[in-house]
């Protein structure tokens, strides 16, 4: 079984904890501090665990050169990229008011480190857990400067191998053990054929001591749930208040209602999961009852006298097997838990075994 850790403050992931359900609002929050609220409300309402955003510190991440580029995507927010990224970008005092309030409602926040200094950042806000983004999960550097700080980490593993995957388990592993691994697939939005769940499970084989989780952009819910059924134990997806809205992330976010119903389905996935051991079920008692056989009225079969429908069907069919058969049921009408038939039944047939199974059969739905 995965490994626990402690991922927030007194909640736990991995081994038969519940799923933990980031909602990666991003930067879905159209750069309005209060639009940013209410997401975090939202997520709050809709039963998420954590509510996550994306951090980056612009000079520090790209040179003059790319900020000052002409930026013409229909997504745009300003003239050239740095006028698109700073609309975007929440300030350091932004953040803090956004963790208060967090705090204040009660929901876990952080933010995925888009670079070093944004990594510094947040540890200095004291997040729970760093998110390491697919784009970084190859940054060696980057990821052993992080696992340094101590705080769990949840990486995803878009765009990745799983030669790369061993390498970046090996760097983190012996620095810091508190860590997870995230399927994802690095497409918005993502189509069905390109998800490829089975790599939870691959993931589940080659790295047995970490929970493994799923990091997902298709639309739906269908696909998340079916991860969460698999064992992921961690399972993270963009939201958004509208997917109509102007950004290239939110045709791929989960709004309001199907957040929801994302959590809701997840909850009860988990109970149905229950235990690996059959036996019957205190719940399976009426029936079961109603299942056991009732005594037929002395049937004739062949001059024998068999006076229950199990003796019908067992061992002893084979000592009949050169009589001919004449089955006779009278008395009262029987209710056998299929149906009430008349009060008298007449059957003829050889008594092999396929023919005496087909007069009972027939018994039992005519």
């Amino acid at each position: 079984m995965a490994r626990e850790f402690e991922l927030c403050p007194g909640r736990r992931v991995g081994g038969d904890q519940p799923c933990f359900i980031i909602a990666e609002i991003g930067q879905n929050h159209q750069g309005d501090l209060d639009i940013a609220k209410r997401m975090i409300r939202m997520v709050k309402d809709c039963g998420a665990d954590c509510a996550k955003f994306q951090k980056s510190e612009l000079e520090y991440k790209f040179n003059k050169k790319a900020l000052e580029r002409p930026y013409t995507s229909k997504h745009s927010w300003g003239k050239t990229y740095g006028e698109h990224k700073r609309h975007l970008e929440f300030s350091h005092d932004q953040y803090r008011e956004l963790k208060k309030y967090a705090e204040e409602i009660g929901i876990f926040f952080t933010a995925s480190g888009m670079d070093e200094m944004a990594v510094e950042f947040l540890h200095e806000l004291d997040v729970p857990f760093f998110k390491v983004g697919s784009g970084d999960t190859n940054n060696f550097p980057y990821l052993e400067k992080t696992a340094k700080k101590g705080r769990p980490m949840v990486i995803s593993s878009g765009m990745q191998s799983m030669n790369t995957m061993h390498q970046v388990y090996q760097i983190v592993k012996p620095i810091n053990p508190n860590f997870c691994f995230l399927q994802c697939t690095s497409a918005y939005p993502l189509q069905p054929e390109d998800v490829n769940l089975r790599v939870i499970s691959a993931y589940q084989s080659a790295f047995p001591d970490i929970p493994i989780g799923y990091s997902g952009h298709e639309t739906g819910i269908a696909i998340s749930v079916a991860a969460v059924a698999m064992g992921a134990k961690v399972l993270e997806r963009h939201v958004t208040l509208d997917k109509t809205w102007k950004g290239s992330d939110h045709q791929a976010s989960l709004e309001p209602n199907e957040l929801a119903e994302l959590v809701k389905a997840i909850r009860t996935v988990e109970k149905a999961m229950g235990s690996p051991i059959k036996q019957l079920l205190p719940c399976e008692m009426a029936c079961n009852e109603k299942a056991k056989h009732p005594q037929l009225p002395q049937p004739l079969l062949g001059g024998l006298v068999l006076r229950t429908f199990h003796q019908l069907r067992g061992p002893s069919l084979d000592s009949l097997q050169h009589f001919n058969v004449l089955l006779v049921v009278r008395g009262p009408e029987l209710d056998m838990g299929f149906k009430v038939w008349p009060h008298q039944c007449q059957v003829l047939g050889n008594t092999n075994r396929n023919n005496i199974s087909m007069v009972l059969y027939e018994l039992l739905l005519h």
